[in-house]
């Protein structure tokens, strides 16, 4: 199979270009990312060298660029896209036209070349917040930040190529991941991280808002499935089954670093924040996924990934990174 990954360079999208070159040795995989902020080489430099893999560097948005990666293309599976809440609340241009412009183009190229199966990365988010119970893959969308509103804009337009032109398309949502090369914003590598240079973690209002943590390579494990099992036209909830407050991670942090509660910031809570995700995941499971790892067992890896790899995120928070890539990837390749 010849599969491209979009935003490959990213968190997840590295984790699973890694999962599918070793579960999969006969399979090539082109890797097509921005390198925006986030997109980092360093997180495939195990597989660079692997004559099954290929990176190209460009923009979904960008026409000619995906209209020549497409090209001979068994599978697509799309990660790539803005995603941290936070900014698009500060800049949410970004996002409508990575989240929905980029989506569309691919999917445009996808029907004009024939492709055989096209997977959508989504998110959880597009469901809003629910008190009690869990989303189904059914349920109304009601995303409450300019983020999640350009992922559900997506998924939109994949469930719409799907129902106008037969495009195989399915669409995965997941939980909140957690793991080894996620970039040091989101809240699991930003305390540990923080804690590690001496710094106090930010911790939003009272620290009660709750989401269910998956394991990236669990999260990874569910994507292969859908791909290989899923049903066109559907859409696949996959989740870790471990819903924590924020509180309650950032004590199991400081917990296993050794440091108090004297480390928590307060700060002001974010606009428009959800209070709890929760999905039901029973279409997956009958997929034959299961999650393999437990709560304690990842955040443990994952603190320790963090502690053993600050080659790679020390010179992510000094602005090395962002330097360097710029320099060495401001041309399309």
């Amino acid at each position: 199979m010849k599969l491209l990954v979009t935003g490959g360079a990213g968190f997840i999208g590295s984790n699973f270009v890694r999962l599918i070159l070793n579960k999969y040795p006969d399979y090539e995989v082109i890797n097509l990312d921005a390198l925006t902020y986030a997109g980092n080489l360093d997180n495939l430099k195990d597989v660079e060298k692997n004559e099954n893999y290929r990176f190209v560097h460009g923009d979904i948005r960008d026409e000619d660029v995906v209209d020549k990666v497409m090209k001979g293309v068994d599978a697509v599976v799309n990660f790539a896209a803005e995603s941290h809440v936070d900014r698009s609340i500060g800049g949410p241009a970004d996002f409508i036209q990575t989240d929905v412009y980029g989506t569309f183009v691919l999917l445009e190229a996808a029907r004009q070349h024939g492709v055989g199966r096209y997977l959508q990365i989504s998110t959880d988010e597009v469901y809003g917040s629910i008190k009690e119970g869990s989303f189904v893959e059914t349920d109304r969308l009601e995303p409450s930040s300019p983020y999640s509103a350009s992922k559900a804009g997506g998924d939109m337009q994949v469930m719409a190529y799907h129902t106008t032109y037969g495009l195989p398309t399915i669409i995965t949502r997941s939980s909140n991941n957690f793991g080894p090369y996620q970039y040091p914003e989101k809240i699991i590598p930003l305390f540990i991280t923080n804690l590690v240079e001496g710094k106090k973690v930010p911790l939003y209002g009272d620290g009660l808002n709750v989401r269910d943590w998956v394991y990236v390579t669990d999260n990874c494990e569910g994507l292969d499935a859908v791909l290989h099992k899923g049903e066109v036209g559907e859409i696949y909830n996959i989740g870790g089954g471990n819903e924590r407050s924020n509180i309650f991670i950032t004590n199991k942090i400081l917990e296993m670093l050794g440091k108090g509660e004297d480390m928590i910031e307060p700060v002001a809570d974010r606009l428009g924040h959800d209070f709890r995700y929760s999905i039901d995941c029973s279409k997956a499971n009958a997929l034959g996924w299961t999650p393999a790892h437990n709560f304690e067992d990842a955040i443990k890896e994952t603190v320790d990934w963090y502690l053993n790899n600050e080659w790679w995120w020390k010179k992510i928070k000094s602005g090395e990174f962002e330097a360097y890539y710029k320099s060495q990837y401001d041309k399309k390749a």
